[in-house]
């Protein structure tokens, strides 16, 4: 992009008061943003209201300058070999497609990834599904989480998320866990704050990790910090690249919901993994399927929905390994809601120093989850 036209595109998006359907309304009216500066202010707000069409004019001077000037730095400054950066505006060929159709595509997006992912919108919408869910997860959950995204990911999906903790996280895992494929991205994330920060920082070495192998996404400008009303905005950023969303977990009063509203309202289909009853992390997903969501099981649930059937897995040692499981009188009296050792003690019969030590080599092997409050909860295979 030209130093000028760059100049154009970040002095209208960043303009204080001028969201992304002002910005819209201008281009529509006036072409691209250098076209739009050099019509005079009074057709700003013509188009925008006095208010709007002042703070336009006024944006502009040596603070503007410095972002610019930030921008540019930060777009030809390479974090890594193979990693590259870019700015992708409504009028680029790059624009992912899948958003043009949505209400309220972003007027730009900030990308950061590998080089390769950045010459096309690539894959195309059909092949991408959103995986969301709870910050704070059940170990089950953060397990299905990365289960799902894996098993995704090696049926030629690309995985998209938003870096949160808890299911997002796991998600991003679990697609750069599956067997490499250069063709496309093993996984999107779109976040809520600029591309130089990361949030939450305890993800940084995984969101380096994804510009490695797919791509990082923000429509908001450099320098932008983790303000709470960002998250759920950049949600229709999330539903709106993908076929469709799955929430793996999420509380009645979650974000996740927010997302599979927006894409059921993007005419997305829209998944839910069910849990237990007594759960509150599943309470948002029964509330979905209730509303019309497709229940799923397995990943080839949502294959067989997207039309993208895939052959079933071979079966591994992990498998086999878990069925002898499956019949240890422990793991039946532990069923898969979180319980504490005085009720398993009743359960079962066994004396609590000897529960413990079950428990512990349950734990090693990766069949039971120790949580907090000194309840324990058993894992089973998504």
């Amino acid at each position: 992009m030209e130093p000028g036209e760059l100049a154009a595109w970040l002095r209208l998006t960043t303009a204080p008061g001028i969201g992304a359907t002002a910005a819209r309304r201008l281009l529509a009216r006036f072409g691209l943003p250098q076209a739009l500066f050099e019509h005079p202010a009074e057709d700003w707000r013509d188009c925008l209201g006095p208010v709007q069409g002042q703070a336009l004019q006024e944006h502009r001077g040596d603070a503007l300058n410095a972002h610019i000037e930030r921008t540019r730095q930060w777009l030809d400054a390479a974090p890594g070999a193979g990693v590259a950066r870019a700015i992708i505006t409504l009028a680029d060929t790059r624009y992912p497609s899948a958003l043009l159709a949505t209400p309220d595509p972003p007027v730009l997006l900030y990308v950061e990834g590998a080089g390769r992912f950045l010459h096309e919108d690539a894959p195309p919408s059909a092949r991408r599904l959103a995986i969301v869910g709870s910050r704070n997860p059940t170990a089950q959950g953060r397990e299905n989480a990365r289960h799902f995204a894996r098993a995704l990911r090696e049926a030629g999906l690309c995985i998209v998320s938003g870096l949160a903790r808890g299911v997002d996280g796991a998600a991003h895992e679990g697609a750069l866990a599956a067997a490499p494929d250069e063709a496309s991205p093993a996984t999107i994330a779109v976040v809520g704050t600029g591309l130089d920060q990361v949030y939450p920082r305890a993800h940084a070495a995984l969101a380096a990790r994804i510009a490695e192998h797919g791509l990082m996404m923000s429509e908001y400008p450099l320098g932008t910090p983790p303000l709470a009303g960002n998250f759920p905005r950049r949600n229709r950023i999330i539903s709106g690249l993908s076929a469709g969303t799955l929430v793996v977990e999420a509380a009645l009063a979650s974000g996740s919901l927010i997302t599979a509203r927006l894409a059921s309202e993007q005419g997305r289909e829209v998944f839910a993994i069910p849990g237990s009853i007594h759960a509150p992390q599943s309470r948002g997903c029964h509330a979905l399927i209730r509303q019309g969501a497709k229940l799923v099981e397995t990943a080839q649930d949502i294959l067989e929905e997207l039309q993208l059937a895939h052959p079933a897995p071979a079966r591994s040692e992990a498998t086999d390994d878990a069925e002898p499981l499956a019949d240890d009188p422990l793991m039946q009296a532990l069923g898969f809601d979180p319980i504490g050792i005085d009720a398993l003690v009743e359960r079962t019969g066994m004396d609590a120093a000897s529960l413990q030590v079950r428990l512990l080599e349950l734990e090693l092997a990766g069949s039971v989850a120790r949580l907090p409050g000194a309840r324990f909860q058993r894992i089973g295979a998504a």
